[in-house]
């Protein structure tokens, strides 16, 4: 097995290219064949896989785990404890013609602890909602909000889940909001009762 260069407590695999003035937190594991662009800001304790490619000015959180094959271009923003499933998309150009160069970038946001599963396509300008789960192949086409399931082509709510991931079980209502608790954990999620409407 190569070994492992360690800078700064950045451990990165002899293939991938890193800028130098990309900012990088210790305990970030950087494997084959990845390029990380210059002035990234990217979190502690992360993984970016094979295949990875980080594109300029991109921040990523915390504890981000990205699998092979993921470009994350410039526009996106990962926010910690967030999960990308291989060869999962994201897109950054609403209008994209090969002869405009001067296109304008559509900012997506994935907030704290989603999930993307493999093979999903985020279309740029959506925000993923804090503990969501995209199933994999799944298309998103517009925001996804907290604790959501979702699944299909285009994306549709199927049902929330909590921070385990677990789908969540309905044990009560109030005007506002319908509750629910994880079967596994105990956790309570209040899912607001226009969201939990949005469930097909």
């Amino acid at each position: 097995m190569t070994r492992l260069l360690e800078i700064n407590g950045v451990k990165i695999h002899p293939s991938a290219e890193v800028s130098e003035n990309a900012i990088i937190g210790e305990g970030t594991f950087i494997w084959n064949q990845v390029q990380v662009r210059e002035n990234c800001k990217i979190g502690s304790n992360c993984i970016l896989s094979k295949d990875v490619y980080i594109d300029f000015d991109v921040k990523i959180g915390n504890n981000v785990k990205i699998q092979n094959g993921i470009s994350i271009y410039h526009g996106v923003e990962i926010e910690d404890d967030v999960f990308l499933g291989p060869h999962m998309v994201f897109t950054n150009d609403l209008y994209p013609r090969a002869y405009i160069g001067d296109f304008k970038v559509y900012k997506t946001i994935i907030k704290k602890g989603a999930s993307i599963g493999a093979n999903s396509t985020i279309i740029c300008g959506t925000t993923i909602g804090e503990y969501a789960m995209i199933g994999a192949g799944t298309v998103i086409t517009k925001d996804v909000p907290d604790n959501a399931l979702v699944i299909g082509n285009p994306g549709r709510i199927v049902g929330f889940v909590g921070k385990l991931g677990k789908k969540l079980i309905k044990i009560g209502t109030t005007k506002e909001a319908i509750i629910m608790k994880c079967p596994v954990s105990e956790e309570v999620v209040n899912i607001p009762v226009n969201i939990y409407n949005l469930l097909k």
